[in-house]
């Protein structure tokens, strides 16, 4: 069986068999009305990733790296990791979201003086947000508040030779932005259901902004139980102010999983 085809059932038995070990603790114990409820959303996210990193190369200042979502299996580096756990009590809740994605891919030059290359991306990237319900009915619910995201980023980029000899570079980078978030969800007919999530923000080191959105369907199998599927895209755009690292990403693509209510 192909590496990837194996990848992938790995990870959909890994996700089943975590799904049926959440589902029978949360048929023995669901929460009650006005206390402590916990909930877990593990997933599986596809993004293609377009990235542009930086160096300091005097003739390729700036190298682009691409890969599409159908691609992203075939590229990864190493087991990726996605997540998320929320905890509410009342009208508060403490959301936090946590990816590990490392990939590598091409990278496409258009110049004579370095052809083409390759790009080892690693990405750790963990969303904490602290959410306050301000709508609640039978069929809908808003919520809005302060979040934050750290980023770890990381890129080894080789470029071939062309005029001038092949060169390896290096660039990593971390940092920490404050955001504003917001999430809307609406019930449907016969357990369907609509929810979006927003978030922003960034700071004044640079050139930089931050914001992610997410948009899923979802249906619900029974009380702790339901089942998402949409589509999810995560941006930034940093520049260090002291010219150590600079870094342009976008991850768009389906996303999958489901949430556990315990």
């Amino acid at each position: 069986m192909h590496q990837t085809q194996r990848f992938l059932l790995s990870v959909f038995a890994s996700i089943a068999a975590f799904a049926a070990g959440l589902n029978t603790a949360a048929a023995q114990e669901v929460s009650a009305p006005g206390g402590f409820e916990f909930l877990v959303y593990p997933y599986l996210w596809m993004p293609a990733i377009h990235a542009t990193t930086l160096t300091s190369l005097e003739h390729e200042p700036q190298v682009n790296s691409d890969v599409s979502f159908i691609q992203i299996l075939g590229h990864l580096d190493g087991a990726p990791f996605m997540g998320s756990f929320e905890i509410r009590n009342g009208d508060l809740g403490f959301l936090v979201d946590y990816i590990h994605l490392p990939v590598s891919t091409t990278i496409n030059t258009h110049d004579i003086f370095y052809r083409g290359g390759n790009a080892e991306l690693h990405a750790n990237i963990a969303t904490g947000d602290v959410l306050w319900r301000v709508l609640k009915d039978p069929v809908q619910f808003a919520d809005i508040g302060a979040a934050f995201r750290v980023w770890g980023w990381e890129s080894d980029l080789g470029l071939g030779p062309g005029l001038l000899p092949g060169v390896s570079v290096s660039r990593s980078g971390g940092w920490t932005d404050p955001l504003i978030a917001g999430r809307y969800h609406r019930d449907l007919d016969n357990g369907f259901g609509l929810t979006a999530y927003g978030d922003f923000g960034g700071h004044g080191g640079g050139a930089h902004t931050d914001w992610q959105v997410l948009g899923t369907v979802d249906y619900t199998l029974n009380p702790s139980l339901n089942l998402y599927l949409g589509y999810r895209s995560l941006n930034f755009d940093i520049t260090a102010s002291d010219g150590r690292f600079g870094f342009t990403a976008h991850l768009r693509g389906p996303i999958l999983g489901g949430t556990f209510r315990f």
